[in-house]
Order: structure tokens, then C-alpha cells, then sequence
């Protein structure tokens, strides 16, 4: 499981993250509200922020996304998009040009409900045969154009999609019955392919939640924790067995942590958490960044209540990532407006160094 992953040096912690405008001192926090992150402690402020790295406004522009914009030109499929999602539509995929591409765990790409490319049924050739002609023909009204474009994208797009997962190793045995790591095989699939659909660069969004534990905590953990370990390390196998491990970072993110202290059944909502990061290119067996004393009242917690002070910032860690996916760091502002509160864009070195 993790903990083997991480024993084998191909996993890591990144210790006391979360939303920071800037580098923050416990006395400066009370002192300073117009620093903290807008909505702090909120469910969804916080999850907004984590996904665009914009503490100080509400953007629906995700750091996914602004990636996507500048880098969709390594891709050779103007079709699908170098954003794919198992969990819908997202803030953190969605940029200015830039939408993610959702596919089903199960199914892959679902395409116009009830057109088949392939069914020799004459009644699917008949309705195959109408969509077709309704979607190729000619349209001079603007509007009937653009959205027919929309729907023939989506018939072309679900068509190459099929044929190219279609033509990949078989992987499922790897994986457990459940939505996350379904999604996991399926994202695993999606790689295999990447030759096929043109894809030099990919990024995929995969969510799973239920990790609000105001009560019933030890039980929903332990189930929610077994799902999570399992698919971490099912995807992990899948990629060796691709032999592509060296070509894929995975990292995990939450819109915060929890309380250290017990609210008699489960915790309450904190600031600063832990993530983890996999994959060949990861310096693994590592915890990144301060591992602060659990003690209420010392060091970065909060008040007694057991919320920590963030020292490190979702900008720091997405600039690691955006930096190993081929951004230059003088593009790293372009993506990441507040990276220069905390990193040094023209240092030469990584801003954590859980990637080298």
C-alpha cells in the first residue's frame, strides 16, 4: 500500500500546506485579516482557491486550465483536450480557451446518446446515417453553426477516444470495484492511448469526497483511507506495468485539514493539511516541509483549537508541478500571480524539491 510506496522511495509527504497570499508568522494572522485566504474554513472558498491558487479572489480560471492555454499547442489532437476528467466538470480544469474533457470510469467517452459508429443493426445505420447528415451539413446562422460544432467535436472526439483505448493493454485485473479506482484504470487507459490521440501532455481530475468527518470519523476513515490506498497503489502497479511510471506525477489536494482536537465524534474544519505526491520523477520516501509539534498552543497552531498555520503554499507546490511539466519559470507568474511572495522564479532550484 502507501506505506510501501513510500518504504520504496516512490511516494512523498508534503507536510503543513494550504492557501496563503503570503509567508505568514502566527502572531501576523488575527492582526492581518485582509491577508488571510477569502472564506477561510469555508467548504467552498477553500476548494475554489485550492484550484486556481488565487487566495485573494473568487476566479473560476483553474491552475489546470491556465496550464492547458499555455501548453495545448505539445498536443497534435485539437479534439480532446489536454484536460480529462472522471469527476465532471471542475473549476480547476477550466481555463480561458481551455475545457476539460469528460469521460466515464466505466465507458471512457459517451458521445451523442444512442449513435453508434460501429453496430451493424440497421436500425442504428438508420439513425447513425441521420445524426450524420444533420451534424455534416452546412450552416450559415452563427448560432445553428456553433452548435453543431459542439455536437460533431463530441461524435469525432468519442469516436477516436473509443478506437484508441480500445487498442491498449488489458489492465483491469490491476483495479478494485469501486468509482475511484475505476477512474484510476480508466486515466491509466487514457495514457496507454496517448500516442495514438496525440497527446504530449495530459492532465486528469479525479475526485474523492466524503471526507467531511464532523462525526463518525474512525469509521468513515478507515473505509475512505482503504479506497484511497488501494487505488494509489493499483495505480501505481498499472503504470510499471506500462513501464511509463517515470512519465507521471500523481498528487493528491484538499481544500484543508482537520482540527486536532475532537469535537466528541469527529473534528472540524482546520487550514493547513498534508498531500502526497507519487511517481517515478518524485524524490520519494520524503516528508516535505515542517512537520509542526501536534502540542495546542506551540509553534504554527491556531488558538488552542488545533488549526495550523500553512508554511507552504498551494503556490509553492503548484509551481513545482507546472516547472516538471515544461512551464519556464518566467511563465510560472503568467499561472501563478502570488508565486513571487514565496519563490525566487529565477533561483534555478525547485520551490519544495519533491521533484529534484
Amino acid at each position: 500500500g502507501i506505506q510501501q510506496l513510500f518504504n520504496d522511495n516512490k511516494l512523498s509527504f508534503i507536510s503543513n500546506i494550504g492557501t496563503l497570499l503570503q509567508p505568514m508568522v502566527k502572531d501576523e494572522v488575527w492582526q492581518n485579516e485582509q491577508l488571510l485566504p477569502l472564506g477561510l474554513f469555508s467548504h467552498s472558498d477553500q476548494t475554489q482557491q485550492w484550484q486556481t491558487s488565487l487566495p485573494n479572489s473568487r476566479s473560476n480560471i483553474g491552475f489546470g486550465g491556465k496550464l492547458a492555454d499555455l501548453m495545448s499547442s505539445l498536443n497534435t489532437n485539437d479534439k480532446i483536450s489536454m484536460n480529462v476528467s472522471l469527476s465532471g466538470s471542475n473549476i480547476f480544469q477550466t481555463g480561458e480557451s481551455s475545457v476539460e474533457y469528460s469521460i466515464d470510469p466505466v465507458d471512457g467517452s459517451i458521445g451523442i446518446e444512442g449513435y453508434s459508429a460501429t453496430s451493424n443493426d440497421s436500425f442504428d445505420a438508420a439513425r447513425r446515417d441521420a445524426i450524420d447528415n444533420l451534424v455534416d451539413a452546412n450552416y450559415t446562422d452563427i448560432y445553428r453553426k456553433t452548435y453543431i460544432d459542439v455536437i460533431k467535436n463530441s461524435r469525432d472526439a468519442n469516436i477516436e477516444f473509443t478506437e484508441a483505448i480500445g487498442s491498449t493493454p488489458f489492465l483491469r485485473d490491476m483495479f478494485s470495484n469501486n468509482d475511484f479506482s475505476e477512474s484510476l484504470h480508466m486515466i491509466a487507459k487514457t495514457i496507454a492511448a496517448r500516442d495514438t490521440l496525440g497527446m504530449n501532455r495530459q492532465i486528469f481530475f479525479v475526485d474523492l469526497g466524503g471526507w467531511d468527518h464532523h462525526d463518525e470519523l474512525l469509521n468513515s476513515q478507515a473505509e475512505l483511507l482503504n479506497i484511497l490506498n488501494a487505488g494509489m497503489t493499483e495505480f501505481n502497479a498499472a503504470l510499471e506495468r506500462l513501464n511509463i511510471q517515470d512519465c507521471v506525477t500523481t498528487f493528491t489536494a484538499s481544500e484543508f485539514g482537520r482540527t486536532l482536537t475532537w469535537n466528541g465524534n469527529g473534528t472540524d474544519h482546520a487550514w493547513a493539511g498534508n498531500v502526497m505526491v507519487m511517481g517515478g520523477p518524485v524524490v520519494g520516501g520524503r516528508i516535505f516541509g515542517d512537520t509542526p509539534s501536534l502540542e495546542l498552543g506551540s509553534g504554527y497552531e491556531l488558538g488552542g483549537g488545533g488549526v495550523m498555520l500553512p508554511t507552504l503554499s498551494v503556490d509553492e507546490y503548484f509551481a513545482e508541478l507546472a516547472l516538471w511539466f515544461g512551464v519556464s519559470p518566467s511563465e510560472l507568474n503568467t499561472i501563478l500571480p502570488n508565486i513571487g511572495n514565496f519563490y525566487n522564479t529565477g533561483s534555478g532550484n525547485m520551490p519544495i524539491g519533491f521533484l529534484g
